[in-house]
């Protein structure tokens, strides 16, 4: 576990992020635990939650699938 200032962490966001990818980053505030930075990967495992079908159709990989178009029903 990492633990930064909130002064060093406003100063360099991008550095406390990186770190956050590996592990979670502890924010003090005057010494004291303020805020946890961790992955998004990390928080899902944590709390349990799993990728929603949101989060799944804004993969870059989503806009390369072509669907088929639907079918239209005729009176028969």
């Amino acid at each position: 576990m990492k633990v930064v200032g909130s002064r060093e962490f406003n100063q360099d966001v991008s550095a406390a992020k990186r770190l956050a990818r590996l592990e979670p980053v502890f924010v003090t505030d005057r010494g004291r635990p303020t805020h946890v930075l961790m992955s998004i990967q990390a928080f899902r495992q944590l709390s349990g939650q799993r990728e929603s079908i949101v989060d799944l159709l804004a993969l870059p990989v989503a806009a390369e699938v072509e669907l088929a178009p639907p079918e239209r029903w005729d009176d028969r």
